[in-house]
């Protein structure tokens, strides 16, 4: 960490919040690069690490909600609600969580993210609480400002491992949302599809696969 810039900590930990912070496309500006060496690394980091960690760890992000969907579709098999048909949590035809579910998910997910990061912010970083906020929600999103950023060595270590969860599970809400709005717009196309007056002639031109189904 010798030819790097910013507050020093510990250089294990220091190098790690480093990584962490650039993988996450947040930089606070706190550590940067402060010689040609090191500036070349950060660019060759940046462009093959940041791939190999979202791809590592947006696998863990899906596995955790998936685990959380498929309890919910066990629990409708085993009968344990009332009104299977009428489900809002469970789709129970496509066998698997509503969208907007899984939407409400990943923000809760969001949420807590953002409250336990602000929480330790204000008592291990000794922030104001509305600054804590701001950090973190300015980090969960990846924006940071550089105004404000971890200093202390309890901080950088637990926004090593926060960083990485908390971003990814912002990005996944945002997928979510995306998806919801495709599923609507699909669903709008096909009410108003089925609400056309078609001729045999068109019903037998949208059997694609002539297997005798229109999908």
């Amino acid at each position: 960490m010798d030819q790097f810039w910013g507050t020093d900590t510990f250089p294990v930990v220091d190098a790690l919040y480093f990584c962490i912070v650039t993988m996450c496309t947040i930089g606070y500006g706190d550590i940067t690069p402060g010689s040609t060496a090191t500036k070349l690394f950060s660019v060759l980091f940046v462009l093959v690490g940041f791939g190999f960690i979202d791809i590592l760890l947006s696998g863990m992000v899906s596995y955790v909600l998936d685990l959380r969907e498929n309890y919910l579709l066990r629990t409708v098999k085993a009968g344990k609600t009332r009104d299977k048909g009428r489900s809002l949590i469970i789709d129970v035809k496509k066998g698997r969580m509503r969208i907007r579910m899984k939407v409400a998910l990943a923000l809760v997910v969001v949420v807590i993210c953002i409250g336990i990061g602000a929480t330790v912010m204000h008592y291990v970083e000794r922030l104001e609480w509305l600054d804590s906020v701001y950090l973190s929600v300015m980090s969960v999103t990846t924006v940071g400002y550089g105004d404000q950023a971890f200093k202390t060595l309890p901080g950088r270590v637990f926004a090593s491992i926060w960083l990485l969860v908390s971003t990814l599970a912002v990005a996944r809400a945002f997928l979510y949302l995306a998806e919801a709005r495709v599923d609507k717009r699909h669903r709008m196309m096909v009410k108003r599809v089925l609400g056309l007056n078609m001729t045999v002639a068109q019903f037998l031109a949208a059997n694609m696969d002539n297997n005798g189904f229109v999908r």
